[in-house]
């Protein structure tokens, strides 16, 4: 008699960044326990797992879970894997009442870090920590980068579309947070220094400053904030030799596509585990930030303007220093 297998429902509502690198778990529920996988998010995030092979399927909601409830009830789910652990996910676990395992978020010890600089965070990427939420499934670190998967549809042709014939540059310039965004004038040091073609990634919110950007550099910098989606934007990260990135989404998607990576920090600081996952490849990336600022981590996430009114953690990036990664 055949074994009726597991049905699993993964839940993370947001952001772009953190439902990414739950991908390679993702990836090892479906390939240890040959489990049906579903996956719930809000609907404006459902576009990153819309592709990916390992989801069976997906459920979103706009606001509210009660929006939800009833469809995830009639799917009777063995488990509940939390990867987001917030007072909606306690609640809807609470109404499916089903067996459920839950991601450690640490938010104390984030806390102490923010307000206090008592540094009591474990040495691992967030990617571990979420491998470690679904261990008591006998499920194991497959060691292996994470996946995002691009559909036909997506793909934008960069001769065509873009008329670059050469290797190019990424520069993610968007963030959600002001504080998270190398500003202009470092964006304006470092762009002279690169011997190559500049593509501009962001959304609608980035386009003043790719703007003024493409002005400053009308011969080197082509412009494709607000003109994408997030999806084309990574097909155009993909066909590019290095991605320029904020501590952002965009980063964590050009990690799973093998992209080599020059990562600049402001106030948000890479003790959080939210660097670039390169299990066992750490020469994929580097790292530039002020370790010295007393200020710093001044969030978990981040401010739309500068806390202290002086913006060093990137007033004061070095720009050759940016630039020299890249070469």
């Amino acid at each position: 008699m055949n074994q009726k297998k597991l049905k699993i429902l993964v839940v993370r509502f947001s952001s772009i960044g953190d439902i990414v690198l739950t991908t390679p778990v993702l990836r090892g529920l479906k390939n240890q326990l040959h489990c049906e996988l579903h996956f719930l998010t809000k609907e404006t995030f459902v576009p990153l797992l819309e592709d990916n092979p390992r989801v069976n399927k997906i459920y979103s909601i706009q606001k509210n879970i009660n929006e939800i409830v009833h469809s995830l009830k009639r799917e009777n789910y063995d488990y509940i894997i939390d990867l987001h652990n917030n007072l909606r996910t306690f609640i809807l676990k609470r109404k499916l009442g089903v067996k459920s395992y839950s991601f450690k978020k640490l938010n104390l010890q984030k806390w102490l870090l923010v307000n206090f600089k008592i540094d009591l965070l474990p040495k691992k990427h967030v990617v571990h920590r979420y491998w470690e939420t679904v261990l008591p499934l006998g499920v194991h670190n497959d060691s292996l980068p994470g996946e995002f998967y691009i559909g036909h549809k997506d793909i934008v042709h960069i001769d065509k579309d873009l008329d670059i014939k050469e290797d190019f540059i990424s520069i993610a310039i968007g963030a959600q947070f002001s504080t998270k965004r190398m500003p202009f004038d470092l964006l304006k040091n470092i762009i002279p220094l690169l011997q190559q073609p500049i593509v501009l990634i962001g959304g609608k919110g980035d386009q003043e400053l790719g703007k003024k950007l493409k002005q400053t550099f009308p011969n080197q910098v082509i412009d494709t904030c607000g003109k994408y989606s997030i999806k084309q934007s990574a097909s155009i990260v993909m066909q590019s030799s290095r991605l320029i990135t904020n501590d952002t989404g965009m980063m964590h998607i050009a990690a799973c596509l093998n992209i080599p990576i020059t990562s600049v920090w402001g106030n948000t600081v890479p003790k959080f585990g939210m660097y670039p996952y390169y299990p066992n490849q750490e020469e994929m990336y580097s790292i530039h930030e002020d370790q010295h600022l007393k200020c710093r981590p001044c969030s978990k996430i981040g401010f739309q303007s500068c806390p202290k009114k002086h913006f060093r953690c990137m007033k004061g990036q070095k720009a050759d220093k940016i630039a020299n990664d890249c070469h």
